[in-house]
């Protein structure tokens, strides 16, 4: 299982800090877990590939390029920096 950890700032409230883990199993596109945490609580989710899959023809996108997104805004850390915006709710 690969994992990754990253600090954001959340538009909805750029004075805090968030930490993002991601996990997954052999590809983003086949699912993955998430775990957000401010560092007083953390919430936890799962997403299916059939979410993903429904999310990116919500979209009206290409799944592939779908999926190449997420990892940009969810995995990539320090290079997406200031391409994504993220907010909480």
């Amino acid at each position: 299982m690969e994992k990754t950890l990253n600090r954001i700032h959340p538009v909805s409230d750029p004075e805090a800090t968030y930490f993002l883990q991601v996990s997954w199993e052999k590809d983003l596109g086949t699912g993955f877990g998430i775990i957000l945490s401010d560092g007083q609580c953390a919430w936890t989710g799962t997403v299916s590939e059939a979410e993903i899959s429904r999310e990116a023809a919500d979209m009206e996108m290409n799944r592939e390029k779908y999926v190449k997104e997420l990892k940009k805004a969810l995995i990539a850390g320090g290079e997406s920096t200031g391409k994504y915006n993220f907010a909480i709710s």
